[in-house]
């Protein structure tokens, strides 16, 4: 089966250049648990205007994004949040948990040479409903002790998660090219 599987210009995320066309994206909304993630990265700009910041702050520059594009398949995301959000969840990473649910919302924008526009090639229309994957005994969670070197203001730290889909019928919206769209299922829906 075909993976989504981005690689994302950080860079071009935090400082959006319009002369400049390599793949950015960004996680909107995140909750772990009962933890939500403050959306507080403020001047992000919109690949589609970039003459305008994005309607709502973001949580975090996606740095990589892969999907397997599986209805049961987990999503791995990684990307870069600010030094409160690091806090927060390194705090909660030595707790307990015991809520393993997730809520998320993001998008990713890629260039389209013959449209010259950059276009939304994965993004959601709802929070996608999932559980924080797990490894062994380990959750699929993990946020870096160092900052990134890769964009030095503001100071941001590496946000790693693995989400599996709950049991629900869930929407991806994936696309090739500017008007070249698709709907991909994500997760399954128990019967009775």
């Amino acid at each position: 089966m075909p993976q989504f599987s981005r690689s994302l210009d950080v860079y071009q995320g935090f400082n959006f250049k319009k002369d400049k066309q390599s793949a950015v994206g960004y996680i909107t909304a995140l909750k772990v648990g009962d933890i939500v993630l403050a959306a507080d990265q403020e001047t992000i700009k919109d690949p589609e205007q970039p003459d305008k910041v994005l309607a709502g702050k973001v949580v975090g520059v996606l740095n990589h994004y892969m999907w397997e594009t599986g209805i049961t398949d987990a999503m791995y995301l990684s990307a870069q949040i600010s030094t409160n959000n690091k806090q927060t969840l390194a705090a909660a990473l030595l707790g307990s948990w015991s809520n393993v649910e997730v809520e998320l919302t993001y998008v990713v924008y890629e260039y389209d040479p013959k449209a010259k526009k950059y276009y939304k090639s994965n993004s959601v229309d709802a929070a996608l409903k999932g559980l924080l994957e797990k490894s062994g005994d380990e959750l699929n969670l993990s946020v870096a002790d160092d900052p990134s070197s890769e964009v030095q203001s503001p100071k941001n730290f590496t946000l790693q998660i693995g989400v599996k889909p709950q049991t629900l019928e869930q929407t991806v919206n994936l696309a090739t090219a500017s008007g070249k769209n698709l709907v991909k299922q994500w997760g399954v829906t128990e019967t009775a």
